[in-house]
């Protein structure tokens, strides 16, 4: 499906489908169809063909609206992402690339890790523990030693 808006004189397009599904890992992949890629021309510098390509790639996921992920794993993936959804939708922007494809590619993989690190569970809570009295009393004679060295260095005065 293609998809043109109008944007200042210039059409933009919006392909659903385009390419194959993103892959985030063993046990889940973003379908194609619930991904939506958006082209346009690059910034910087550039050759003969820097006003005619579209080589910056925007691709946008709906994150709250998918079906992929069951409701524990969406609304850890929400808390962790919130800052980088608008209204529920992931977009990841790549640009690095001079070729369209290396830039969907990017983008494709960009987003498979942000969202294998959303839903990766949290790490185990953290066990306090205390440095054991020989520890403590090694680390003190260490200092005693140091001091010892440093005093012994001092040149006497006249």
């Amino acid at each position: 499906m293609i998809d043109i808006a109008w944007r200042s004189g210039r059409a933009s397009v919006m392909l659903f489908g385009v390419l194959e599904d993103v892959r985030v890992n063993d046990r889940l992949t973003i379908p194609a169809a619930e991904l939506a890629w958006r082209f346009s021309r690059s910034s910087g510098p550039g050759g003969q063909g820097v006003n005619t390509t579209d080589s910056r790639v925007e691709l946008s996921w709906d994150l709250t609206g998918s079906t992929v992920l069951p409701p524990v794993l969406k609304e850890r993936a929400v808390s962790r992402l919130g800052a980088r959804l608008v209204h529920g939708v992931l977009t990841i922007t790549a640009s690095e690339f001079r070729s369209q494809l290396r830039n969907r590619e990017a983008a494709a993989d960009r987003l498979a890790g942000l969202v294998a690190a959303a839903i990766a569970p949290p790490p185990r809570a953290r066990r306090a523990t205390r440095p054991s009295k020989g520890a403590v009393e090694r680390r003190i004679a260490d200092k005693k030693r140091r001091g010892q060295v440093k005093r012994g260095r001092r040149g006497e005065m006249d």
